[in-house]
């Protein structure tokens, strides 16, 4: 039951501040910040939903930035080369897959393919880039956002424990949790609590992951119809490497470096608190049960898929 209040310093407020300041402290995790985020949900509806929404945008951009400040290019560019063919197959599967669930399942074509595309490359960052492309409405965005948030937020809890449980290298699971895992705040989180090296592997693919949203975009203009619309271009990304770039060439920056990175965790987890803030149970019901059938399948798949070529075929 949302409790709603009226008055300008409301409990709601006093609460989500004091809750936000406590992600700062060292023993509270990013998977710890998501479910006092969704509890918090459970129980207040967000006095700054709008500005939240905008808030953990930026945030993301700038935590994977400075996380760019405790990697080794030369790492990096390994890491990418391990997921190359991995992301290459996965994202056109996941793609083929959602059209056809999503003709099977009888779901909107359009919040069929917010869907599939989020699952494919990188989550919210994803939808967000493809829906204008698209022309889906508000009400569309917002369902495969919320399927998008809550598998998000699952995989970041479990995703871990199953890794210890399989007996995954950092390597191993830094390079599942960037293919199978929706969103980059998400990928980070699960690989951070695995270790340095799953980070830095995690953290690389997904960005690399990422570039596939400008040929998808493209792609999306061809299918619906839709030419001569503007695509967004993930800027940050260029910033990521170019702190990659002064990590490894830069002298000194060593002395800095750790600050940087360990503040960057610190925004990522109140990123992760603030997108559980936005996972109330009114929006869990409002995604339909058609439309999450669709995105677990997809999702499903590519975890499994995934997790089999990592064992057995890399």
């Amino acid at each position: 039951m949302t409790i709603k209040t009226s008055s300008p310093l409301t409990l709601a407020k006093v609460v989500l501040i004091g809750l936000a300041l406590l992600c700062f402290l060292p023993f509270v995790s990013s998977a710890t910040a998501l479910i006092i985020g969704i509890i918090y949900a459970q129980l207040f509806e967000n006095p700054y939903a709008k500005q939240t929404k905008k808030t953990t945008g930026l945030l993301l951009k700038v935590a994977v930035v400075g996380l760019g400040f405790g990697m080794n290019i030369y790492s990096a560019i390994a890491a990418g080369k391990d997921g190359f063919v991995l992301t290459i197959f996965s994202i056109a599967l996941t793609l083929i897959l959602g059209f056809v669930l999503g003709k099977a399942l009888k779901i909107d074509k359009k919040i069929s393919y917010l869907i599939s595309s989020g699952t494919a490359i990188c989550g919210g960052s994803a939808i967000a880039a493809v829906s204008p492309v698209i022309k889906a409405d508000e009400k569309q965005i917002s369902v495969a956002l919320g399927i998008v948030f809550i598998l998000n937020s699952l995989a970041l809890i479990i995703f871990p424990p199953i890794g210890h449980a399989l007996g995954l290298s950092q390597v191993d699971f830094g390079l599942w949790s960037a293919i199978a895992i929706h969103d980059t705040s998400s990928v980070v989180g699960a690989a951070a609590k695995y270790g340095d090296q799953a980070l830095e592997v995690a953290t690389t693919v997904k960005l690399a992951r990422a570039l596939w949203v400008i040929p998808v975009a493209f792609l999306s203009t061809v299918l619906f119809k839709n030419k001569g619309t503007k695509v967004k271009l993930p800027y940050f990304i260029g910033l990521f490497v170019l702190a990659m770039l002064a990590n490894s060439y830069i002298p000194g920056i060593e002395l800095i470096s750790p600050y940087i990175v360990e503040l960057s965790k610190k925004a990522l987890t109140l990123t992760l608190f603030l997108i559980g803030t936005s996972l109330s149970y009114r929006t869990v019901k409002s995604v339909g049960v058609r439309p999450l059938l669709e995105g677990v399948g997809l999702w499903v798949f590519i975890s499994i898929s995934s997790l089999l070529y990592i064992l057995y075929v890399n």
